[in-house]
């Protein structure tokens, strides 16, 4: 019996859109890209008042079976942050190859290196800061931001790939009990707690057990944002690193202009993480929900990291420049801090709007409080370094 008219255009429109997704898969799988991975440890800094050492090593590994690609050039760009004008610090930078099979050149220069398959190498970072006469560095230095700048080349092309990474050159001394001042909630007391910037080189353990264990008691509830527990995991690239593509660059005009998906990269940076298959059947979902009255139906159909992403601008600088995902595992994180700290510990997502959305918590955890507690939104939105804060049942 023949199909009708209007099954078969049906079943036509099924099939193109199948083949639709089909290509888009493929060419996302197909994309040029490097496997290596560029990881930094721990930066021993000796700091004086007029000088400041900065010494440390990265490690590139290569994760493939098989393919060899070359790292030919390397470039360091420093940034540094504080409390005043640091116009007259003069720096000075030096990156040192320390290559498992090659000897170190004693003139710096960082000649093309092959990095075989399940292979790693090293390099050695060196930074010197001097200041001017009568100005204590110690004092006015802040953060130190470096940026990596280094060329993979292989069969996948020539790509440039861009690393940041945050070096604290201090840190604020732990508040104590007697110094807490307590805010007053609804049947709970609340207290932000600052840090130094958090950045890859911090152990998130070791950053609670410094700037709270002296506060916590049993029954509090310890928070941490999503964002700064998400760039303590080094989930956070350059836009520069990011390649558009034609799906990516058509739907993110459709977005709200103050959404972080309503850029090419912002979007572009979802679709690498679910697909974009999930992105476009979502869009398309998302958008007839929309038309029978139901809202939000894109952002519960794409999974939780497009409500999570922050594209620039939407952070603390300096990865104001950087566009962060959402916290990688934080259910896991929970289980383990709680564990450690003997305290309830949730990974929570809050704005200047009064929103609150708990993204993970440890067992016990009163979901209730933190949203009375967080609504007026205690560790801020701006600059203010507190992105832990301990709710207390009053």
């Amino acid at each position: 019996m023949p199909i009708a008219p209007p099954l078969a255009v049906l079943l036509i429109a099924l099939l193109l859109f199948g083949l639709l997704v089909l290509v888009l898969e493929l060419r996302h799988r197909l994309r040029p890209a490097s496997p290596l991975l560029l990881t930094a440890g721990a930066m021993a800094v000796q700091s004086g008042a007029e000088s400041c050492h900065i010494e440390g090593v990265i490690t590139i590994h290569n994760p493939h079976r098989r393919m060899e690609v070359m790292v030919p050039e390397i470039v360091l760009s420093p940034t540094l942050l504080g409390s005043g004008d640091l116009s007259g610090v003069t720096l000075h930078c030096r990156i040192e190859a320390e290559h498992p099979d090659e000897a170190t050149r004693a003139d710096g220069y960082w000649a093309a290196y092959i990095v075989k398959g399940r292979k790693s190498t090293q390099a050695r970072i060196q930074i010197d800061l001097q200041g001017p006469p009568g100005i204590d560095l110690a004092t006015r230095l802040d953060t130190l931001w470096l940026e990596l700048r280094w060329v993979n080349y292989g069969p996948f092309g020539r790509l440039w790939r861009r690393d940041g990474v945050l070096v604290p050159l201090r840190k604020p001394t732990p508040l104590q009990p007697e110094q807490a001042q307590w805010r007053q909630g609804e049947r709970c007391q609340v207290l932000p707690v600052g840090t130094h910037l958090l950045g890859v080189l911090d152990d998130p353990e070791a950053v609670l057990e410094r700037y709270t264990r002296a506060l916590l008691k049993p029954g509090d509830i310890l928070t941490i944002g999503e964002t700064p527990l998400a760039v303590i995991q080094g989930r956070y690239h350059h836009p520069e690193t990011v390649q558009p593509s034609t799906l990516a660059r058509l739907l993110c005009r459709v977005f709200h202009p103050t959404s972080s998906l309503a850029t090419a990269c912002g979007l572009q940076s979802l679709i690498d993480v679910v697909g974009p298959a999930r992105v476009l059947c979502a869009w398309l979902a998302g958008t007839a929900l929309k038309l029978i009255g139901l809202k939000g139906g894109f952002y519960r159909l794409a999974g939780d990291q497009a409500r999570l992403i922050d594209d620039i601008t939407g952070t603390t600088p300096p990865y104001d420049q950087t566009i962060v995902l959402g916290p990688h595992q934080p259910e896991a994180f929970c289980a383990r801090m709680a564990s450690s700290l003997g305290v309830a510990v949730a990974v929570v997502d809050v704005n200047d709007l009064g929103r609150v959305k708990v993204l993970a918590s440890s067992r016990g955890c009163d979901e209730a409080l933190l949203n009375r507690a967080l609504g007026p939104n205690p560790a801020g939105n701006a600059n203010e370094r507190t992105p832990l804060v301990i709710v207390r049942p009053a």
